[in-house]
């Protein structure tokens, strides 16, 4: 079978949607609803690449409800599985053997979570999966957008999904399966933080040249089941200082329902030492004399990472171009210093529903949905992040302490309503240009894992239940196959077999080399889709595209 013989079906749809989170399901479902509303017929068709709707979702998440409370305000009847309520909320500062709890009074009201929930962020998005289907949206879960389609004027005429089948050196195997081209009048990216498809249309139509750059964390998470005892149903804990000292981030404990505890620790990819690995610098927040007690007699039963968009306000690209737009983390909406991004994700998704069905009530296909973007600065979701926008960069600018009180400081003002004493904008820096040489840099080690409390790589990989199918082409890109050892290994040490949270790459003995020689072996099948191999390689050498349909975690609860 030669390519040029190969044929791919194509559907037509009035909106499709690139991602089944809940930023694609909300939209989907708005989109459903307004037709309903206006008894117009529209055809909405989401694609997920995971196996099923809510595989790839991974959140600590405590989630504010005001979104879901504008899209299905009787949610609550409908049975929403939104967890449990935040009861009782801590911020701790930690030293390696202490914990002082900043007082609640101290803290900027914005950042409260009253009136918001813990839960298994999957299990909410799978709901609102059978809430977009009982409206007669086409979900279409393990199909993979590989490619986006374009009309002849340059404007997004779709998406292609993956082809099924091809054999490890690209070629058709015995099961191939083309892809689907999929068209719309307009294009909904939903794809989450780093999206592949929304990287190249970001470059594609210059959205970022009036932006700052996007920068990252990566969040990195196990759930527990632990005593009784232990279970503090409610209780929502965030912590900054040990074990990172000068590296911005901090860990959380959300003490959930069912005896569950979601414990985890987000780093900031902007860090400077090649030698920090962001997952044992989980594994080491966990052994803290506060923290450990709570897990000791438990079991851990999932495990997953994910990156985490940082930029807030300034960093959001324009949303909208000719036959589509980006809507959720596929720009970045995540309220840093609240650390929630769904609400401020999903009321996007709903904001560029609204303009589409207006668009194809007037007829129009294709064009640019102009009034997307004046809708998203008229919104509580801007009016949020406008509030916010120096807390994550004040970190960086200033160290963590005094980045830590001018955030605070910053904070109050806008809530005492004198923000405009404070105009200014600061600005972020590309992560991945931010490590220096190995040689500059003390090394750091690591204890080793107890098998009880903390966990190797591999170990934990084997609780997020990742597959892929072997003979498939490798999903992590390599631009030029000799930078990994001419640069990374040379210069940085291989910072990605310490940057990855699964174990994917890692620097081996070359046997066809000379003596001494290494290459870089990519153990594609490990892989959990967090995307920050894509993000932090200091050479931007490695291309993260989507792997197989159905392909990569099925978190069950996360």
């Amino acid at each position: 079978m030669t390519e040029q013989a190969i044929e791919r079906e194509s559907m037509e749809f009035d909106v499709v949607i690139v991602g089944g989170g809940p930023t694609g399901m909300s939209a989907a479902i708005r989109l459903m609803q307004l037709a309903g509303e206006k008894e117009q017929e529209v055809t909405v068709c989401v694609v997920e690449k995971g196996s099923e709707i809510g595989a790839h979702i991974l959140s600590g998440a405590v989630v504010d409800p005001i979104a879901l409370s504008e899209l299905i305000p009787d949610w609550k009847d409908q049975g929403a599985p939104m967890g449990v309520p935040v009861t009782n909320n801590l911020h701790w500062v930690l030293t390696e053997t202490g914990q002082r709890n900043l007082p609640h009074f101290i803290m900027p009201p914005m950042l409260t979570n009253d009136g918001c929930y813990t839960l298994s962020l999957g299990n909410f998005t799978r709901w609102l999966g059978e809430q977009a289907e009982a409206l007669g949206v086409e979900v279409y879960p393990g199909f993979a957008a590989a490619e986006v389609l374009f009309n002849e004027d340059g404007s997004v005429k779709g998406i292609a999904t993956g082809d099924m089948g091809r054999s490890r050196d690209g070629e058709p195997g015995p099961n191939f399966e083309p892809g689907v081209e999929l068209h719309a009048k307009y294009t909904f990216f939903a794809e989450g933080c780093r999206g592949s498809l929304s990287k190249q249309l970001i470059d594609s139509f210059s959205l970022s040249d009036d932006s700052q750059p996007q920068t990252y964390g990566i969040g990195i998470k196990e759930l527990w089941d632990v005593g009784p005892k232990q279970h503090k149903e409610g209780t929502v804990i965030h912590t900054q200082g040990w074990p990172l000292g000068d590296v911005v981030g901090g860990g959380f404990i959300y003490h959930q329902e069912n005896n569950q505890i979601a414990i985890g620790f987000v780093s900031t990819l902007d860090y400077e030492n090649p030698y920090l690995s962001p997952y044992d610098e989980m594994q080491r927040f966990k052994t803290h004399p506060a923290i450990k007690p709570m897990l000791e007699g438990g079991r851990r039963v999932a495990y997953g990472a994910r990156a985490i968009n940082e930029g807030g306000l300034q960093s959001v690209p324009k949303l909208a171009f000719p036959g589509g737009c980006l809507i959720g983390c596929s720009a970045g909406f995540v309220n840093v210093p609240r650390i929630k991004g769904t609400h401020t994700a999903m009321k996007t998704g709903m904001l560029a529903a609204e303009q589409a069905f207006a668009a194809l009530g007037e007829g129009r296909a294709n064009d640019e949905l102009v009034g997307y973007e004046p809708a998203f600065r008229a919104s509580w979701v801007y009016k949020e992040l406008h509030r916010v926008r120096n807390a994550r960069p004040a970190l960086t600018k200033f160290g963590v302490k005094l980045g830590t009180l001018y955030a605070g400081f910053d904070m109050w003002m806008n809530n005492l309503g004198l923000g405009f004493l404070l105009p200014w904008t600061l600005g972020h820096h590309h992560d991945h240009e931010q490590l220096k040489p190995a040689a500059s840099m003390p090394k750091i080690e690591y204890p080793k894992p107890d098998g009880e409390i903390t966990f190797d790589k591999l170990t934990n990989v084997s609780f997020s239940a990742t597959n892929h199918e072997e003979d498939q082409p490798i999903h992590l890109r390599l631009k030029d196959d000799s930078v990994p050892v001419n640069t990374n290994l040379a210069l940085y040490d291989g910072p990605e077999n310490r940057f990855c949270p699964a174990g994917v790459y890692e620097y081996v003995d070359d046997e066809d080399g000379e003596n001494g020689a290494k290459r870089l072996q990519i153990n594609a099948q490990n892989c959990v889709h967090c995307k920050t191999c894509d993000i932090k390689d200091p050479t931007q050498n490695i291309n993260w595209v989507v792997p197989e349909g159905g392909g990569g975690p099925n978190y069950p609860n996360m």
